[in-house]
């Protein structure tokens, strides 16, 4: 796709077949663009802000690697609070009512020990700020799954998605009654969806996504930043690797089959970030930036759609290829879905492929 608004969405051919997805194994083939359905690796994740690929007997080796023990986890906390602090200038986390630092470098498990003042080490005002991260990545991690159940009516979808953030919790926060919990309301709301996922799990006390999805539960304030912003601090990031590949002696290129020069990394740029290129709404950006912009985002828009596939076929759901698109387009702000060319029409057959084939499959089980 190499214009924006002319250029037909390259996935939309595959709005009709979402119900034949668990048996067509042709269409990842298709997507993947070099015939190798099952080869994810070459390429960016679709939400990942920095590009790492790993070979399965790595993964393997990093998940026996043993986790800090929480003192250290606590320890490193405090010390990257304080540098927090000198960065931005300040000596306390919120000034005025406003959060002066970024908690966005800390890990969960991390914020779980500043929130909890885990070994004394944490100010009162320390252990909000990080509380309200925590409760804030919870209702991001949720956004998708809660839009999807809205457009869908399947209440299933949300409940999975917080019992599956709630399992993923350090194993500190698992041992506290809050998360046991929480994880009970969870996990009675997902089993009476079960039942009947086209009906509104209701009587269950603590129920955040009751909660959620009824409008009752204060959202926590997030700022979403200015497209024309992002677009200035993506020009000063090229910029920089321009001048860097200057002291070199090289060329900043966005091809890479250019035998000459230092090639431009856009891996650890977001997909909004992608988008404020791709766009290119303030004519801040090259001809050739913006192709390289267009070619990262339809790699990871790729890879979102064959994540979807593969995860349809794995559980034998052919409903999960559609679920799949329907998450990632409401993960998506405005800028990102226009820079993709996934259009209103493209949700909707999402929606319709979703229903009918939940529809077949009641009839089948009947």
């Amino acid at each position: 796709m190499t214009s924006i608004g002319t250029t037909p969405n390259p996935y939309a051919q595959y709005g009709s077949a979402y119900a034949r997805a668990a048996a067509t194994p042709s269409l990842a083939a298709t997507l993947s663009g070099d015939g190798t359905a099952g080869d994810l690796s070459a390429s960016s994740t679709a939400n990942a802000a920095t590009n790492l690929t790993l070979s399965d007997a790595a993964r393997a080796q990093l998940a026996k690697a043993p986790l800090p023990d929480f003192a250290t986890v606590t320890s490193d906390a405090r010390i990257t609070l304080d540098r927090l602090y000198t960065v931005a200038g300040v000596k306390t986390p919120i000034v005025d009512g406003k959060t002066t630092i970024d908690l966005s470098t800390l890990d969960r498990r991390s914020l779980f020990a500043i929130s909890t003042n885990n070994g004394g080490k944490f100010t009162p005002d320390e252990q909000a700020v990080a509380a309200t991260e925590l409760k804030q990545r919870f209702d991001k991690a949720m956004e998708p799954s809660l839009a999807t159940t809205r457009l869908t009516g399947d209440y299933s979808i949300s409940y999975k998605t917080a019992l599956d953030y709630l399992d993923g919790a350090s194993d500190e926060e698992k041992a506290t009654a809050t998360w046991a919990s929480q994880r009970a309301a969870v996990l009675k709301g997902y089993q009476a969806t079960q039942q009947d996922p086209n009906t509104a799990p209701s009587g269950i006390s603590g129920d955040p996504i009751a909660a959620s999805l009824a409008g009752t539960a204060p959202p926590t304030k997030s700022t979403t930043r200015d497209f024309s912003s992002i677009a200035s601090d993506v020009r000063a990031f090229l910029d920089r690797q321009k001048s860097e590949a200057a002291k070199s002696g090289k060329e900043l290129v966005y091809d890479p089959r250019r035998k000459t020069g230092q090639l431009a990394d856009l891996s650890s740029l977001d997909n909004r970030s992608l988008s404020a290129i791709s766009l290119n709404q303030d004519k801040k950006f090259s001809t050739e930036e913006i192709f390289a912009a267009k070619q990262e985002l339809n790699t990871r828009t790729r890879l979102a759609v064959l994540d979807a596939l593969k995860q349809s076929q794995t559980a034998g759901d052919p409903r999960q290829f559609s679920l799949g698109i329907l998450k990632q387009y409401s993960s998506m702000s405005a800028e990102e879905r226009q820079a993709a060319n996934w259009t209103q029409d493209f949700q909707d057959a999402a929606i319709k492929s979703y229903k009918s084939t939940s529809t077949l499959l009641s009839i089948l089980k009947s």
